[in-house]
């Protein structure tokens, strides 16, 4: 309850205005160091697989070829799939950013971070708002609940229209096709929640070659380029 926390409403009031200083602080830092990066793929996925996993392995090489056709790469800068991006990134000699929050456990650098490249957040929203508006693509490997915050962030964004539509690729067809089965079967098909449309915005894949496939379509489609 909040009268555990706070003696009364005007410390409650106080207390929420010096915070803004701090919130504006993120964002200015934010804005500031992410409109020098350049285009790059956002990389979602669980803290807690380890190097030995095969989405973890599979992370590092789409990095890398993410790299390769010319973008950078955003992770949330902590461990498991987010070290395998940024890792992924760093060997093929491409931008590695890290979105770094402090959590109670699970969250700690990585370091595979460019240097100028690591920041720091103590609000997930604005972190998440970095995400989205620097991001050209986002790539979601198999996560948790913090993954599929970011997922449905994005997807919602995009279908209220109130950011420009950007490829969002599910990579790992046995850990999502569940998650995608039931939204079809109960929200669009026997609820009618969400609109069928609605899930041509998600692309669910394999391999790597698909993210690359997806991501070198869509913005042929509308002739831009990355970092070439």
């Amino acid at each position: 309850m909040v009268t555990k926390k706070y003696k009364n409403w005007n410390e409650i009031k106080t207390n929420d205005s010096w915070a803004l200083f701090k919130i504006m602080g993120e964002f200015v830092q934010g804005y500031e160091r992410m409109s020098e990066i350049g285009p790059c793929v956002s990389i979602f996925g669980s803290a807690r697989l380890k190097p030995d996993h095969k989405y973890y392995k599979l992370a590092v090489s789409i990095a890398q070829k993410i790299v390769d056709h010319g973008y950078g790469v955003i992770t949330g800068g902590g461990p498991g799939i987010m070290e395998a991006g940024n890792k992924g990134a760093h060997l093929a000699g491409g931008t590695s950013v890290g979105l770094n929050i402090e959590l109670p456990f699970e969250q700690h650098d990585n370091p595979y971070i460019d240097r100028d490249k690591n920041l720091n957040f103590d609000y997930f929203f604005v972190r998440k708002v970095m995400f989205v508006k620097y991001a050209q693509g986002f790539v979601v490997m198999p996560g948790g609940l913090g993954t599929l915050d970011e997922l449905f962030e994005a997807i919602t964004l995009i279908q209220t229209k109130k950011i420009d539509k950007f490829p969002i690729i599910l990579v790992g067809k046995e850990y999502w096709s569940g998650l995608l089965d039931w939204i079809k079967q109960t929200m669009v098909d026997t609820y009618e929640t969400v609109g069928k449309d609605d899930l041509n915005l998600i692309n669910l894949v394999d391999t790597e070659d698909e993210v690359l496939a997806i991501l070198d379509e869509f913005y042929n489609q509308f002739d831009l380029s990355p970092n070439f």
